[in-house]
């Protein structure tokens, strides 16, 4: 771990309020805030030669599997500095490694500002192509009941129409 960007990292989260723990020396947690993904678990890891970035953006989708993956690849091709990468559960992260020498506060404030753009506007297309079922199913639910369908309301339209989810959106 080299300590000198270790203490880059954490100059740049105090700076920018980012509340977070260092779990370890050099490696660093924290969630960043969204508006679709309401929140994005993020690990920072300083290693020897790069700094590793780990996020979570969404459980191993229900269905639907190579549709999600092709759209992730797709995705990957127009993302800055980070990638969508599968673990072996399944679970979906955006993942990077980048030199300690590129490691400067400008550089942190790209990569995470990455890291929340595309974590937060993919994650809708990501449930819509992997939860489809789930999500058609809570959304009938609700409405044979009365209940509030707020928390699905950026579904509405296939949901409503009967279409299939997913062919709206694009990976761009």
């Amino acid at each position: 771990m080299n300590e000198d960007v270790a203490q880059v990292v954490r100059d740049h989260l105090t700076e920018h309020g980012i509340e977070h723990d260092e779990t370890a020396p050099g490696v660093f947690s924290f969630d960043l805030p969204g508006e679709k993904k309401l929140r994005t678990p993020v690990r920072l890891d300083v290693g020897p030669h790069a700094l590793g970035v780990h996020a979570f953006v969404c459980r191993n989708p229900d269905e639907n599997h190579e549709r999600v993956y092709r759209w992730l690849l797709e995705k990957n091709l127009r993302l800055y500095a980070v990638a969508f990468a599968v673990d072996a559960s399944g679970d979906i992260y955006l993942d990077a490694r980048l030199p300690l020498s590129a490691v400067d506060g400008d550089e942190l404030d790209r990569l995470l500002g990455s890291v929340l753009s595309y974590a937060d506007e993919s994650f809708n297309q990501i449930l819509e192509l992997g939860f489809a079922s789930s999500i058609r199913k809570e959304w009938e639910w609700r409405t044979s009941r009365g209940e509030s369908t707020a928390n699905l309301e950026a579904f509405r339209g296939w949901l409503e129409s009967g279409d299939e989810p997913g062919t709206v959106g694009s990976p761009g």
